[in-house]
């Protein structure tokens, strides 16, 4: 897979060669000096991230006014907005000097909006299933590693449980460096690596031959299999205990295969250029359109009003498309994507409870267990 196997030391999500052509198209535009964001940036972006979510509880005009997370700064930045305004007051100005002919009467522009609406409608559900799938296999990936730790802690060794749960965690970390984006090796895997302590210096440079991209993330969960087969030889689980543990192991490899997949194969490129070029010649018909039905009146009202709707039809038709895009790769560093940050330190606490919690277990008192099961639980004195 060409994009994963590159090994990825520039923050470089685009591969085309003219960088106007997708700043036109609202892409992001990496340069090869360009760096990925640093391990605090990072938090940064997560702890905004993280009140962006919950943003939809607030008031309604609070909601409103928001600025971070919405598509107001995106709309503001996106020159296709200002194109369609820009063409209605200049029509208006000239049509309050001059007389002119209303060309586009006969016209059926409506009907190419509705194709367009229909088209937009239907690139953001593919993207928004597209986002949520991904959302889900990145908590699968979370999920099986707590699972697998739930089992090691009761069946293994301390000591080998302890290692199988580091190698989980550190693929997990690792798995999100090979997508060659912000999570970086060195801002993202090397700040979690020293604060949790999940490989050593040896072990990080035995994945790194592999050039931090999918193929280090599959070594280190290929460790996690080869400890499995130990504790089965040490007598710590029995054959099924150690296929359980080898399909929740292979179901984890899997959800972060399938995250590979979807980023190696985004939304085609055809569509989304084919959303932008019915887009940027409709909206400035549209302007024209409603320029040419307020007349030669010099009545500001109907100005106003007709202005509004083509503000309006504008932010409808560039705002469906920048939601489509926005949810078109969802481990990046927008305020939209998911909170990796948060999924991959989660897992590793979660984690470190589950092994710990055992030191909290103490001997049944038979004498306690009755009064539990047969008195309200605040009428127990323990």
């Amino acid at each position: 897979v060409s994009r994963m196997e590159d090994k990825a030391t520039s923050y470089n999500l685009s591969t085309f060669s003219d960088d106007s052509i997708i700043q036109t198209l609202g892409c992001k535009v990496t340069k090869s000096t360009d760096l990925p964001p640093t391990y605090q940036q990072l938090e940064e972006i997560e702890v905004q991230r993280r009140e962006v979510l919950r943003g939809g509880e607030r008031p309604f005009w609070r909601i409103v006014l928001s600025w971070n997370g919405t598509c107001l700064r995106a709309l503001c930045l996106d020159w296709l907005v200002w194109v369609p305004i820009g063409i209605f007051v200049a029509m208006r100005i000239l049509l309050r000097q001059h007389e002119m002919e209303d060309i586009l009467a006969d016209s059926n522009i409506d009907i190419l909006g509705g194709f367009l609406s229909f088209f937009l409608v239907l690139f953001v559900n593919q993207t928004n299933t597209r986002f949520f799938e991904m959302y889900k296999l990145s908590k699968s990936v979370g999920g099986k590693i707590t699972d697998i730790a739930g089992v090691a802690s009761t069946k293994f060794r301390p000591a080998a449980a302890l290692r199988l749960v580091r190698y989980l965690n550190a693929a997990h970390a690792v798995g999100y460096v090979g997508l060659s984006g912000p999570y970086s090796k060195e801002h993202f895997f090397d700040h979690i690596n020293e604060e949790y302590n999940l490989l050593t210096e040896s072990e990080v440079e035995i994945i790194g031959r592999h050039g931090w991209n999918h193929k280090s993330f599959t070594e280190i969960v290929t460790w996690c299999q080869h400890d499995i087969r130990k504790a089965k030889t040490e007598g710590a689980i029995d054959s099924g205990e150690m296929r359980e543990l080898s399909s929740l192991i292979l179901s984890m490899r899997g959800s972060m295969n399938g995250i590979y997949h979807y980023c190696e194969q985004p939304v085609h490129f055809f569509y989304i250029h084919f959303l932008c070029l019915l887009s940027a010649l409709y909206l400035p018909l549209f302007a024209l359109e409603n320029a040419f039905s307020v007349g030669s009146n010099d009545e500001w009202s109907s100005e106003v009003i007709t202005g509004l709707i083509v503000i309006l039809q504008s932010t409808f038709v560039i705002g469906l498309r920048l939601l489509g895009q926005k949810m078109v790769d969802p481990y990046g560093d927008d305020l939209e994507d998911l909170s990796v940050l948060s999924y991959v330190k989660c897992a590793i606490e979660e984690c470190q409870m589950i092994l710990s919690a055992k030191n909290n277990v103490t001997d049944i008192d038979e004498s306690l267990e009755k009064k539990m099961a047969t008195k309200p639980a605040k009428n127990v004195i323990t």
